[in-house]
């Protein structure tokens, strides 16, 4: 059987982050794995065709990616204290293609997704990255939808 030594739990930080955390934690214990906990911040580059000054855009993304390196090391904090083996990075760029990198360049064995995170205009503007990531890995993933549960 394949062994899962390294695994992926991109996270947007919504409140279904936490509800995927039970299956990440299930596998890592059970196959030993070392966790990487990976947020995405988006690219405002775009925002400079509007005429917003580069300045602008740079600050507000390092803020954002400051927040975000904040905010990922709560969840970490949080949810996988008792899990010294978890990594926990941020990255600007789009979610799906760096989500992809990340998984070629660590060396990534399986990918846990939720198949829903942020809702509404956010996913009509930029997309199921679930459903680009799971068709594109080169390695196994779990898609969980946070929202059903069997018990």
């Amino acid at each position: 059987m394949k062994e899962f030594k390294r695994i992926l739990f991109p996270v947007d930080l919504s409140e279904t982050s936490s509800k995927l955390v039970p299956y990440v934690a299930t596998m890592a214990e059970k196959f030993g794995a070392e966790i990487h906990l990976l947020f995405v911040a988006r690219i405002f580059d775009y925002f400079s065709s509007v005429y917003v000054p580069r300045d602008s855009i740079d600050k507000f993304a390092n803020d954002l990616l400051e927040g975000a390196k904040k905010r990922l090391e709560e969840f970490r904090a949080e949810y996988f204290e008792a899990v010294p083996s978890t990594r926990a990075v941020v990255i600007p760029g789009d979610a799906s293609e760096e989500i992809l990198n990340y998984v070629r360049l660590k060396k990534i064995d399986m990918l846990i997704l939720g198949t829903h995170g942020r809702k509404g205009l956010d996913k009509i503007v930029f997309g199921s990255v679930a459903e680009r990531v799971a068709k594109a890995a080169p390695v196994p993933v779990l898609l969980v939808n946070p929202y059903r549960s069997i018990t």
